[in-house]
């Protein structure tokens, strides 16, 4: 089970707290998103999270100092996710050197095309923080291979065209149906793990049933949206967590 979080949302000091609670409760890996003014690939649910995060003053520094922090008591593997702006605007060759010396695993842009990843991906190989690709249903047999060539770790499989966001679960499934063969022939040398659209442990059994792993967020922000009100909403929200990897509302604090 791969969860995403906004550095930042809901504030900057719950960060760490979250990401060592979806450990505890069933998180195999951690994306960890930098959000940004214009997340031209993410619905109203990420954009939200990535504005107030924004407004509590989050930026690169801070999201390399909450990797550090989580490395003082665990070891789950952190991907960076977020667009190459920001990236930039830091310094390319010094992003990825502190992301490297934070500890980061990999890094996923989504605006960055495999065919013109060129000197990122020099970068990423010279401060061992692997690039991981995307893949859609209308992708080219032919791109989904460069992909697996090119990607380090897993390949992401974005199940239904669009942008992010819960979707319903027939939705889904629909989409995956027709997508998982084709993913299934090309992808060979990374795992392959779905997401975009995943909101409950059903959808997570059924398409777990097809590829090595899921992935969820926009699920995640509605969830601590809806809660983050309430007094002891981090446990409420984690047993939400455990219920998308077990099918039961026991969290682990």
């Amino acid at each position: 089970m791969n969860l995403f979080i906004t550095a930042g949302f809901p504030a900057i000091e719950d960060t760490v707290d979250l990401i060592l609670g979806y450990e505890k409760n069933g998180a195999d890996i951690i994306e960890l998103g930098m959000p940004f003014s214009d997340p031209l690939a993410d619905g109203p649910t990420i954009q939200f999270s990535s504005e107030i995060a924004i407004q509590n003053g989050i930026d690169m520094e801070s999201i390399f100092e909450m990797v550090r922090k989580v490395r003082l008591k665990s070891n789950i593997p952190i991907v960076l996710m977020g667009y190459l702006n920001p990236v930039l605007f830091y310094g390319l060759e010094p992003f990825f050197k502190q992301a490297g010396l934070a500890g980061v695993d990999g890094l996923i842009l989504p605006d960055v095309p495999v065919e013109e990843s060129g000197i990122i991906d020099e970068f990423s190989k010279r401060y061992d923080v692997p690039l991981i690709y995307l893949v859609a249903p209308n992708s080219t047999d032919e791109r989904m291979k460069l992909v697996d060539k090119k990607s380090n770790g897993f390949v992401y499989c974005v199940s239904v065209t669009g942008v992010t966001g819960a979707r319903k679960g027939s939705e889904v499934n629909d989409s995956v149906e027709r997508f998982i063969k084709r993913v299934n022939t090309n992808i060979t040398k990374n795992p392959v793990l779905i997401g975009f659209g995943i909101s409950s442990f059903e959808d997570a059994r059924h398409i777990s049933r097809e590829a090595h792993g899921f992935v969820v967020g926009s699920a995640l922000i509605n969830n601590i949206r809806a809660l983050s009100n309430q007094k002891n909403w981090k446990i409420k929200h984690l047993e939400f967590v455990h219920s998308l990897k077990y099918g039961t509302a026991i969290s682990v604090s």
